[in-house]
Parts: C-alpha cells; sequence; structure tokens
C-alpha cells in the first residue's frame, strides 16, 4: 500500500490518500487537489507529488 499526505505536499490539510500504486494515488489527489484546494493537476503537479508517495509498512 502506498500513502500520500496533504501537508506533505504542503497544504494545510489533514488528507491522506491511500491506494496501491502511484497512478491511483495521483488520480485520487488529482480529486482532491480539484474539489478541495481548487488545484488543476498539471503535469509538473503531478512530478512532484510522485516523489511525495511513501511505501506503508
Amino acid at each position: 500500500m502506498k500513502t500520500l499526505s496533504c501537508r506533505d505536499a504542503g497544504f494545510s490539510c489533514e488528507g491522506e490518500i491511500r491506494a496501491v500504486s502511484e497512478e491511483e494515488i495521483l488520480s485520487q489527489a488529482a480529486e482532491h487537489a480539484r474539489a478541495e484546494h481548487k488545484v488543476e493537476m498539471t503535469p509538473e503537479l503531478a512530478e512532484q507529488l510522485r516523489k511525495l508517495i511513501k511505501d506503508e509498512e
């Protein structure tokens, strides 16, 4: 399982996404960013977020 924390991405948000793959994380992150932060996912943002994805222990 992989995780991405909204706080790690620089937002003041408790959101955390969990998924099996990086692609699924990025898909969910795009939806969350649009709905909660009014931010559209760009290729540059996706690449930055990809570096913040962690493997859950």
